[in-house]
């Protein structure tokens, strides 16, 4: 197990940032943040750019190693941690798991993104109400597709334990249930997020009140 401090750039509003830190917390990894990106230090900081030429958030450091992307950072620790109950070692459990965290960040971050910008960042780029009604159709639509996983699982994103596509489908939800927007009524999530709350990485960092 690794005891080195790791050092995490990005600020804590950003949902790819609460993904690793809350990460953090479940494999009890001490780790020093530090805010960058929105309305705290620029991302186009030369310093900054250096880590990562995207200019994106986070950026992880370790040692020397550096690293970019959430969810790669996310799979490294895990990997690093050896935490197989996270991240399954045989292929098609491991797959499983990949499989709704790259939905959670393509699909469904996709379809949140007009209405969330427009209803909850407020940006006047996305104020086309059909636009914004598109949008929340389908995040509904897609939210739908994690009821049915659930009931399937009884219990988590890949199956009847916690792993990694939780911390991303347990954002994803938070960000559904916090949105000011119309939603049907899923029983299987409303109790996935209540269960998700029990862990201490999810209060801190999940369902914490931030959009």
């Amino acid at each position: 197990m690794q005891t080195q401090t790791l050092r995490i750039l990005g600020r804590t509003t950003s949902i790819n940032v609460r993904k690793v830190l809350w990460l953090c917390v479940e494999l009890d990894v001490p780790v020093a943040q530090e805010d960058w990106g929105g309305d705290t230090r620029p991302t186009s900081d030369p310093a900054f750019l250096a880590l990562n030429p995207n200019g994106l958030v986070p950026v992880m450091q370790d040692g020397d190693f550096v690293l970019w992307e959430s969810n790669t950072i996310c799979r490294y620790l895990a990997l690093r941690e050896r935490r197989a109950d996270l991240l399954p070692v045989d292929a098609a459990g491991r797959a499983r798991v990949e499989q709704w965290m790259d939905w959670q960040a393509t699909d469904l971050n996709s379809a949140w993104r007009y209405a969330f910008l427009a209803l909850v960042r407020r940006s006047p780029r996305f104020d086309d109400p059909a636009a914004i009604a598109a949008s929340v159709a389908d995040w509904n639509r897609l939210m739908r597709i994690f009821e049915a996983q659930l009931e399937r699982t009884g219990a988590y994103a890949a199956g009847p334990a916690f792993t990694l596509a939780d911390i991303n489908m347990g954002l994803g939800v938070q960000r559904w249930f916090a949105a000011p927007i119309e939603r049907p009524t899923l029983p299987a999530v409303a109790a996935y997020y209540e269960r998700l709350a029990t862990r201490e990485g999810y209060r801190l960092h999940g369902r914490n009140g931030m959009p």
